[in-house]
């Protein structure tokens, strides 16, 4: 990879399944790049109509997809302003072919998500790949970004969405490039396996009481050897930003603190109240490399 090359002020385009999924997984990577005054789009593939709901006050919502949908838009838009982001796009929209609602997930192993058998007909994880890839590849070819970040090709931890989302994003880099548009850089989210683990029993010593310690349990497809890390991005500079939108997602992430040491900078569960790390450094592979990239301050590349 080249560190410092290419246009100055290039773009970011970020695909994710679900809201929530921009911040958990890119949200450094966003923030990085809205601070250094570049252009980034968040293209989201569904409003998240079945996700789990946290908490009691919001518990009306949970069952009643609409106004969950609803409600989780709500919660995208406080998180991108949160992280500086502006330019926001549901994939479904670009050419109304939509709606394209959340697969929903089981698990199928500790660890690891897989499509219920109760999915509905317009599941993200069953729209046509070909269809949805041609409607990101317009967006591709209209932002022109420099870089395109979504996640490795097993979805992270499996989650149906997640995994097509990856399929769909692969697709259309090869349908943009056809289409005049090569994106330089593709990236994919991942986790840094031994700040993974250390950053999971700095939290379970002290985190919020109540919450359950992931100390032990299987890593996620995320987490890779260090060596296998391409890309990291310091979170320290945009740390209120990420825990900020973090906070905005409260239907689906609950006990974000910052909390310094071992590798981590703060820790945050989700709807199953396993305590999780906020990492120093938020990490990527490459998934392709077909140019140079002019990366902002606070990235580092390999």
């Amino acid at each position: 990879m080249t560190d410092g090359a290419g246009p100055p002020d290039g773009g970011l385009l970020a695909v994710h399944a679900h809201p929530d999924d921009e911040t958990l997984s890119t949200g450094a990577l966003l923030a990085t790049w809205a601070r250094a005054g570049r252009a980034v789009t968040v293209v989201t593939c569904t409003r998240g109509e079945r996700g789990e709901v946290i908490g009691r006050r919001l518990a009306r919502l949970s069952g009643d997809p609409d106004a969950l949908a609803a409600h989780r838009a709500g919660e995208l838009a406080g998180a991108l302003e949160a992280l500086g982001v502006s330019d926001h796009v549901t994939l479904d929209e670009v050419a109304g072919d939509g709606p394209w609602v959340d697969s929903g997930m089981v698990w199928a192993d500790v660890g690891r998500a897989a499509i219920p058998q109760d999915a509905p007909q317009a599941a993200f994880a069953r729209v046509d790949l070909d269809l949805a890839a041609d409607r990101l590849a317009r967006l591709v070819c209209d932002r022109r970004p420099s870089v395109v970040v979504t996640y490795e090709p097993d979805g992270g931890y499996g989650h149906p969405d997640h995994v097509h989302a990856h399929a769909v994003t692969m697709r259309a880099v090869q349908l943009a490039a056809e289409r005049g548009w090569q994106v330089p850089c593709v990236l994919w989210a991942a986790l840094d396996a031994d700040q993974l683990v250390s950053g999971r029993e700095w939290c379970a010593r002290t985190a919020t009481p109540g919450l359950v310690a992931a100390v032990g349990r299987p890593l996620p497809s995320a987490a890779v050897a260090p060596a296998e890390v391409a890309v990291r991005v310091a979170v320290a500079p945009v740390l209120e930003r990420v825990l900020g939108a973090m906070r905005a997602h409260a239907t689906q992430v609950q006990a974000v603190e910052a909390l310094e040491g071992e590798g981590c900078l703060g820790c945050y569960a989700l709807s199953d109240a396993v305590v999780q790390p906020v990492p120093a450094q938020e990490c990527y592979r490459v998934g392709s490399q077909n140019g140079p990239v002019g990366w902002p301050d606070g990235v580092r590349v390999r």
